[in-house]
């Protein structure tokens, strides 16, 4: 027996509001699986993805890890009236509002669907889809900076 409040669901169905995609600083983590899609989505090495698309975000433990740039309006650099790798999307991205500590009780899911419009709305997504997305999003870590060096290294001795 589930005894999560979202046992029997919850509704949520994008409004296309890009809220989540920018309007205010955050971080979208880069995991290896992220990484390589991206780089694969606009036919670009890895070196060059990071050189145009990322930073360095500071992590737990004074680590450094990989994070797309954003926009000067804290727009995601991927955002153009649209996600410009909707299809490739980062893991962060496409869990999104099922992540673990906005589904963790139900204040802190109706919290955040005051700033999304979409949640609390349209389909219904099955308590399995649910934690599903939610392992998802717990199980994509971010690539540190050591490991995007290693990578580099790999495919520039690839050549």
């Amino acid at each position: 027996m589930c005894d999560k409040f979202y046992k029997n669901g919850l509704h949520f169905e994008c409004q296309r509001c890009s809220f989540c995609c920018g309007h205010s600083p955050g971080f979208v983590y880069l995991s290896k699986r992220d990484l390589t899609v991206l780089c694969q989505h606009f036919g670009m090495k890895i070196k060059d993805f990071v050189e145009k698309y990322c930073r360095w975000a500071d992590y737990y433990y004074g680590t450094k890890v990989l994070a797309l740039l954003e926009q000067k309006n804290y727009d995601c650099i991927l955002w153009n009236n649209g996600c410009t790798a909707y299809e490739a999307r980062p893991v962060q991205c496409s869990t999104y509002p099922f992540w673990s500590w906005m589904i963790n009780d139900e204040a802190t899911w109706n919290e955040c669907a005051q700033e999304c419009p979409g949640m609390n709305k349209g389909r219904l997504w099955t308590v399995e889809e649910i934690e599903r997305d939610k392992k998802a999003y717990v199980e994509n870590v971010p690539l540190h900076k050591e490991e995007v060096e290693e990578l580099i290294r790999q495919e520039e001795n690839s050549l």
